[in-house]
């Protein structure tokens, strides 16, 4: 073989050696990103199924329009988050998830992943006005509110 072609095989190898290196780099960055929006779709279904919880009454097992009418074993057993339910923990592929001591109005949930991401937490609040605010709280500390805080708006 000549010298040209020694060295075209090599700078081949060394291209396709980089691409491989990348391809992996990509492929992880995309297994980490959709275990990052299956924890937040958990926890944005257990705060719509905490919002429920919190109106239905009592006698058919709701909080009664109180969340510390339940504790959080009962809490984790009725919240909607698919997985082992063991007490106030839920386990599933995604994440480890613990409900705490609710609040009258208030229910938070935290998220431990499976893989190297930071914590999360998730926090629905009942307020005053009727209306609900909820903020998720991921591993970057980057606070993702939803709905109307009453002291924003002067309510």
């Amino acid at each position: 073989m000549g010298q040209q072609q020694l060295l075209l095989v090599i700078l081949v190898t060394i291209i396709v050696g980089i691409a491989t290196v990348v391809a992996i780099n990509i492929f992880g960055t995309a297994a980490e990103n959709a275990n990052r929006d299956a924890i937040r779709q958990d926890l944005l279904s257990a705060a719509t199924t905490a919002q429920a919880i919190w109106t239905r009454p009592e006698m058919m097992g709701g909080a009664g329009g109180q969340f510390d009418n339940l504790d959080a074993d009962q809490i984790a057993d009725i919240i909607g988050i698919p997985g082992t339910v063991a007490g106030a923990v839920i386990t599933n592929e995604n994440a480890v998830y613990t409900v705490a001591e609710p609040g009258e109005n208030t229910l938070s949930i935290s998220a431990v992943p499976g893989g190297s991401q930071g914590d999360w937490q998730i926090t629905v609040l009942r307020q005053g006005n009727g209306t609900w605010l909820t903020t998720i709280n991921d591993h970057n500390n980057q606070d993702v509110v939803m709905g109307t805080d009453e002291t924003t708006t002067g309510g």
